[in-house]
């Protein structure tokens, strides 16, 4: 029977800020399930980080930006700078450069705000790169991730095409510099080029819209897409749950870590450290000092310029690139442009499709969230480690000019090493980092059949001095031999007389590879159960 009392409800236990949080999640209907995706494990590794940080340096950029969007003008009407920075006044620029000038100088807190800015474009896209690294060194990519892997993919590219449009909106003699190269390359390419330039430039290069452009590219559909990408890429994250390091009691099936609101409190300081940092540097160090490279003016061009790291690759490899030039059917082809921006492009797309090609390799249907240690997939690793060196060399390549001038030595020397690099340094990376690896798988086997070193000297009755080695506890033995070991995939002549041709040709291409990638060469069998006791108890005496 009713009591005439109202009716009881759950109230959150604890303090103000848990009462207002239930009430939210019960108004929002989300109450049960934001309380169960709280209590979900998350792996507590550093590394993971990485992928924060993404996260937070765009939450910046997106701040910053908004904040710079109030003052910046972007029109390349021209008009004469009556500002407060005397080197500049009375020339005639346009009105994105003088309202660059304005934050830079006459707006309270712009300078620090525009650094801010600019440093925290270079953490997101160091971030993304380094992220993608640890996933594709630890096959993070491998099914059902797939798509994730993508996801990051496009995320690295739009960043990279974030910034250049960003890098180029102050319309100062620097960022002209740079454009001009890029509508180079983009008039390169054959057929289409003179339309595209036509289209991103609104006319004969550098045209009156393309401030106006590059804003709305950098401010609007830029960033409208990272966000759909990182709202894709977290759903997927969350989804498929998170991977893990190997470890006791870590399997496919489940993940041990520390609840996620534990993580998401550690995670509000990480922000915060990084918000930090990036004002810090905008702060004490300068980046892209506009007002010393003057006004964009066609017929000039900045010495010693140089883009952001993150597209040296492509101006390094422009640089190095000898002027080739063909002429078919009365047009010209510039090769100096086209194979710089080919070469380029497929440097990127490899990484953008490895995990299928590794799919195909292996033949693995099953999913997998435990990672790979690098050193146990010494092809993987090898292509990784080759990769980061050819875009290192093509990087140099961007600085030929200051490296020349800072070591007394001629700029021909500088490209000439650099061309050779290109061709040589990742061959030799390749097989420096292969062969690395299968010496620490053997360390690995040695380590599992003879125990640890102690450094202990014992002689024996008949005379001869042997090391006593200290047994492995059974965490550090199941870390050094649980990863699998795939086996080859061998050629059917049988299936392949009853195929066509490009299918045999398919075949035998997936065979070469896969003893490319697992065959005797590129692995070091684990020991076995049966070894391990008959030669590892001789050792531990």
């Amino acid at each position: 029977m009713s009591d005439g009392s109202p009716e009881q409800r759950d109230v959150p236990e604890g303090g103000e800020g848990e009462r207002i949080a239930g009430w939210v999640a019960t108004r929002l209907g989300v109450r049960g399930r934001l309380g169960a995706g709280m209590r979900r494990a998350f792996p507590d590794h550093w590394s993971f980080m990485l992928g924060e940080m993404c996260l937070y340096s765009f939450l910046v950029l997106v701040v910053t930006g908004v904040y710079l969007t109030l003052y910046f003008h972007p029109s390349m009407n021209e008009t004469t700078y009556q500002g407060s920075y005397a080197p500049l006044h009375g020339q005639r620029m346009s009105e994105a450069y003088a309202s660059t000038l304005r934050i830079s100088f006459d707006v309270r807190g712009g300078l620090l705000i525009r650094q801010a800015h600019h440093w925290a474009a270079l953490v997101f896209v160091a971030s993304l790169l380094v992220h993608m690294l640890r996933v594709f060194f630890t096959g993070a990519f491998r099914k059902p991730r797939e798509l994730t892997w993508v996801l990051g993919f496009l995320l690295l590219v739009l960043g990279m095409f974030g910034g250049l449009t960003g890098y180029d909106l102050p319309d100062d003699l620097l960022s002209g510099t740079g454009l001009a190269v890029v509508n180079g390359t983009i008039l390169s390419v054959p057929i289409v080029g003179t339309y595209l330039s036509m289209l991103l430039f609104g006319g004969e290069f550098p045209g009156h819209d393309l401030v106006a452009r590059f804003n709305t590219i950098h401010v609007l559909i830029i960033p409208a897409l990272i966000v759909g990408l990182l709202a894709a890429h977290l759903i997927l994250v969350f989804r498929h749950r998170h991977t893990q390091y190997p470890g006791p009691g870590r399997t496919e099936r489940n993940v041990v870590g520390i609840p996620l609101k534990a993580r998401a409190v550690k995670s509000a300081g990480f922000f915060s450290l990084l918000t930090g940092v990036v004002l810090f540097l905008a702060a004490v160090a300068q980046i892209n000092p506009v007002w010393l490279y003057g006004p964009h003016r066609p017929d000039q061009v900045s010495a010693g310029s140089q883009p952001d790291w993150y597209m040296g690759v492509a101006d390094g490899l422009l640089r190095v690139m000898p002027g080739w030039e063909v002429t078919l059917w009365g047009h010209t082809l510039a090769l100096d442009n086209l194979i710089p921006l080919t070469a380029g492009v497929g440097l990127f797309l490899a990484m953008g499709v490895y995990p299928f090609i590794e799919a195909w390799v292996t033949d693995d249907e099953r999913d997998h969230h435990l990672l790979d240690r690098p050193r146990n997939r010494p092809v993987r690793t090898g292509l990784g480690v080759a990769w980061i060196t050819c875009y290192a060399v093509a990087l140099i390549g961007a600085a030929n000019d200051i490296i020349a001038t800072r070591l007394h030595v001629s700029v021909e020397s500088v490209t000439w090493a650099v061309r050779i690099g290109l061709f040589v340094a990742p061959a030799l990376a390749y097989a420096t980092a292969h062969r690395w690896a299968l010496g620490l798988q053997r360390q690995d086997r040695d380590k599992v059949l003879h125990g640890r070193e102690t450094g202990i000297i014992k002689r024996l009755p008949h005379g001869e001095y042997v090391e006593v080695h200290e047994p492995l506890d059974r965490v550090e033995l199941y870390v050094l031999t649980q990863h699998e070991q795939y086996r080859p995939i061998g050629f059917d002549p049988e299936s392949g007389r009853n195929g066509t041709a490009g299918h045999r040709l398919s075949q035998r291409l997936r065979a070469r590879l896969s003893r490319h990638f697992y065959g005797d060469n590129a692995q070091i069998t684990k020991p076995t159960e049966q070894e391990y006791k008959e030669i590892g108890s001789g050792h531990r005496s």
